[in-house]
């Protein structure tokens, strides 16, 4: 491919599409503006819809990506162009605005009254607009810049989920697709189980580490130099002013947006990686990880709302890459339609079993023992101790 697009011929065909990702927040202010001009409480809703629902649909019908990939000599050059941070640089303003704009509208603001099943629609456009703050914290939190590492802690402030900066980089990125992360979704898991369990897991995991790095450097794992308590403490005072501003009103609506934002978070987890598993050599080391054990897509729309997270098995080869810089991995296994499309197909787990487990299976040649069973799958099939 390098030697039919040079450096100087290749342009990203998406360069400006990133301007856009900002946007994704508005979707909050969106809904209000519906309900305040026509007087219709259903808009309330509409940040839902076009999430979950149009976008996913539209993106199926543009398609899959088709241009080339960037060469690898302008990768370098590529991962420098400045022009990109604004699309994870700014989500944070639109971000904020957007959650400040719905805790005004909980208190009595906006020149509209609210029913609760219009307050819960709200909630679910915040919690939205925080889900996706959640994926630009992913690509801030792998940055070697300390103040884009805070920008990730920000983000996350907003679902209270600020373990996930440890957790994700020094837990996951090396345990991936083995039965030691839990957030690798084992063969026949529901996406609401894997929630549970992924989000306890990794809670436990990321205190874990950084009580041995602490430890190892000499300071208490109880100081605000622990990661995981300062990146808490971020929502704690992010949560208390909100609720001294617009009054403690808007607390449970914060607390329910926040656990739609990690489940939006969890749920690209659970289809990331759904099944597959990094096989156990003699020497008692897992074997190295390749694009095969992870599932990707790479449809136009999502690439650039999710930051390029669908090419999710590059990502995991060399996570310093920036979004920009991630490639479509032509050996890796595809899912049927995009990232968003296949989280609302996970909600009903009989039709995402339908769908992927025969997936899962073909990659291993139809031996589920090769698969990401759990403990009691394995104990199942006389394999626990292997």
């Amino acid at each position: 491919m390098d030697s039919e697009v040079t450096e100087r011929t290749w342009r990203d065909p998406k360069r400006y599409l990133w301007l856009l990702v900002p946007s994704a927040p508005g979707a909050v202010t969106l809904s209000w503006l519906l309900v305040w001009t026509t007087r219709l409480h259903v808009f309330w809703w509409t940040a839902l819809v076009v999430i979950l629902v149009v976008g996913p649909a539209a993106d199926h019908l543009f398609g899959r990506e088709t241009h080339d990939r960037a060469p690898d000599r302008i990768l370098a050059a590529l991962q420098q162009d400045k022009f990109y941070r604004f699309a994870t640089h700014m989500f944070l303003p639109t971000q904020y605005l957007a959650l400040a704009f719905g805790c005004w509208v909980w208190a009595g603001g906006g020149w509209v009254t609210l029913t609760f099943t219009d307050k819960l629609g709200l909630m679910v456009a915040v919690g939205l607009s925080g889900g996706i703050a959640n994926n630009a914290a992913h690509e801030l939190g792998h940055r070697r810049d300390r103040a884009e590492r805070w920008l990730s802690k920000l983000a996350l402030a907003q679902s209270w989920y600020g373990q996930f900066y440890v957790e994700h980089n020094r837990g996951h990125h090396v345990r991936v697709a083995t039965p030691e992360d839990p957030a690798s979704a084992r063969f026949g898991e529901n996406v609401y189980c894997f929630v549970v369990r992924s989000a306890l897991g990794s809670t436990r995991s990321a205190w874990r580490l950084e009580a041995k790095r602490l430890d190892r450097q000499g300071h208490s794992r109880w100081s605000l130099r622990n990661d995981v308590l300062n990146a808490w403490l971020l929502s704690v005072v992010l949560f208390a002013g909100l609720a001294l501003w617009f009054r403690p009103v808007v607390l449970p609506w914060l607390f329910g947006q926040a656990l739609i934002g990690i489940f939006l978070l969890e749920g690209m987890n659970y289809l990331s990686h759904y099944g597959l598993r990094r096989q156990k050599l003699p020497s008692g080391r897992y074997e190295r990880l390749r694009a095969e054990h992870s599932w990707n897509s790479n449809t136009v729309i999502m690439n650039v709302f999710l930051l390029h997270l669908q090419r999710h098995s590059d990502h995991h080869t060399d996570p310093s890459h920036r979004y920009q810089g991630i490639r479509h991995a032509t050996d890796a296994p595809q899912l049927p339609s995009n990232y968003t499309a296949m989280l609302v197909l996970s909600l009903v787990p009989m039709l995402w079993r339908r769908v992927m487990d025969p997936r899962v299976l073909a990659m291993y040649d139809g031996d589920v023992r090769r698969t990401a069973l759990s403990p009691r799958q394995l104990k199942r099939l006389g394999l626990a101790d292997s």
